[in-house]
């Protein structure tokens, strides 16, 4: 029943360890703001997987809830350091951001593009019927987000105008 339930199982420890972790992100998230959680580029999902795994290491090992803390804070205080190099320093920005990608420019798809993301064009597909397109001809453009999302821009009439600035700084070829 070890396997279960162990008595020298350290669960208050845990519980409170949990409250503290917890009221630390919150302060830290509210000092250094809500882009620390975005969504925006690699290195943002990284931090988001590595936030998760120090409160892994740090509920359910040896480790202080101070020490997770800290560690915590240090990677949302870099987050907000290269958020402000990324506004700054358009290089740095390049260097961390994926740039978006054009899959489609309107109703054409384009295979070269989708071969460069190693996107298969039944996945392509798959978004454009999440997206509601009953026709290629409501397609405006389909895009490869720096985030790795594909958004699919799409008119049901045809005389909707599409204003290319939504298109601003996507990559047309690979």
């Amino acid at each position: 029943m070890e396997w279960i339930y162990d008595i020298k199982d350290p669960l208050w420890e845990t519980l409170v360890g949990s409250f503290l972790l917890f009221m630390a992100i919150i302060l830290i998230t509210r000092i250094v703001g809500l882009r620390s959680f975005a969504k925006f580029t690699a290195y943002d999902f990284a931090f988001t997987v590595a936030i998760g795994s120090i409160i892994s290491s740090t509920l359910t090992s040896s480790t202080s809830v101070v020490h997770g803390a800290v560690a915590i804070g240090s990677l949302l205080f870099l987050t907000f350091i290269f958020s402000y190099l990324q506004r700054a320093f358009k290089k740095v920005s390049n260097v961390i951001s994926n740039t978006p990608l054009l899959l489609m420019d309107g109703e054409v798809i384009l295979h070269d593009n989708l071969k460069h993301a190693r996107i298969e064009k039944t996945q392509l597909i798959a978004k454009l019927r999440e997206a509601n397109v009953l026709d290629y001809k409501q397609v405006r453009a389909v895009v490869l987000e720096s985030t790795g999302d594909i958004s699919v821009l799409h008119a049901s009439d045809e005389s909707t105008k599409f204003n290319q600035e939504l298109l601003e700084d996507v990559r047309k070829k690979p």
